[in-house]
This record gives structure tokens, C-alpha cells and sequence, in this order.
């Protein structure tokens, strides 16, 4: 997927110069937000942006009586996929999808896997990975035909 960027880069790059600085803040907000809903349906869809299921939450275990705790199954990160956390902008002529603020600090550690405490004082857990952001080939794909299309429009 990055060759494919690098190649498409090197003969695109002289067209995307040509565009007023307008013009591209405003190809790039789309793409930002193109990507920003194709990442909020991958998390609703509860898999990755490559298209593997995420593991899945950790067996609720046993209450004071020591039976196990019957849930229904849930979905992680509902509210993640919302506009209100998952923003997409535009900084420097780059379009840009991600998390802010505490709720970026949450999504960092489940998105790589790292080590963090349950609650503020409580026990650390290794969280598995699951990859929150990204862009399939499919995306590229949209991506690459995308920009053809708006430049050959001009």
C-alpha cells in the first residue's frame, strides 16, 4: 500500500502543485473526512481497517458469591466512532483522522496493544490490540481513482 502511495506521489505531486491553496485545503478536508467515515464503520463493524476481527472483551468473571457473571455480548468503542471523538481536519495542507484528549490517550492504548490501569489507581492490564485507524486497499483504491477524477475535472 505504501509503494503504491510512493508511485502515485512521484507523478501526482506536479498536478497537486497546480491547485490553489484552496483548492487543496478543501481535497483534502473530503479525503479527511471520507477516511473518517470509513474508519468510524470499521469500528462499528468491531474489526480493523485490514479487515480482522478484534479480539474480543476480556469473561466478565465472577461476582462475591463466586458464579460467573452472565453479560450479554457488547460492543467496544461505540461512542468512538462519533464525530465528537473521531475528528477529521486539515493541519498544514495534510488531511489528518484521529482521537484528542483523554479520549485519544484511551484509543492510543487499545489501538497498539500497550499496558495501562483499568481505572485511575487501579490495576494495570495488557489491553490486546486493536486497531482502530487505518486505510485498506479498498480505500486506496477510492482514494486513487478519487483524485484522477477531481484533477482531470480541472
Amino acid at each position: 500500500m505504501a509503494d503504491d502511495f510512493m508511485q502515485l506521489e512521484g507523478w501526482l505531486q506536479p498536478l497537486l502543485d497546480r491547485l490553489t491553496d484552496a483548492e487543496r485545503r478543501k481535497l483534502a478536508l473530503d479525503i479527511a473526512r471520507e477516511l473518517r467515515r470509513e474508519n468510524a464503520a470499521t469500528i462499528r463493524a468491531q474489526h480493523g481497517p485490514d479487515g480482522e476481527a478484534w479480539a474480543p472483551r476480556k469473561n466478565p468473571g465472577r461476582d462475591q458469591r463466586g458464579q460467573l457473571r452472565k453479560r450479554k455480548a457488547q460492543s467496544m468503542f461505540t461512542k468512538l466512532a462519533g464525530s465528537k471523538h473521531l475528528r477529521a481536519q486539515v493541519e498544514g495542507g495534510d488531511a489528518v483522522v484521529g482521537f484528542t484528549g483523554r479520549t485519544g490517550r484511551i484509543a492510543r492504548v487499545h489501538h497498539f496493544g500497550l499496558r495501562d490501569s483499568v481505572k485511575p489507581g487501579g490495576p494495570e492490564y495488557d489491553y490486546p490490540a486493536r486497531p482502530l485507524l487505518g486505510i485498506s486497499e479498498d480505500f486506496t483504491q477510492r482514494l486513487q481513482h478519487r483524485l484522477l477524477s477531481y484533477l482531470a475535472a480541472r
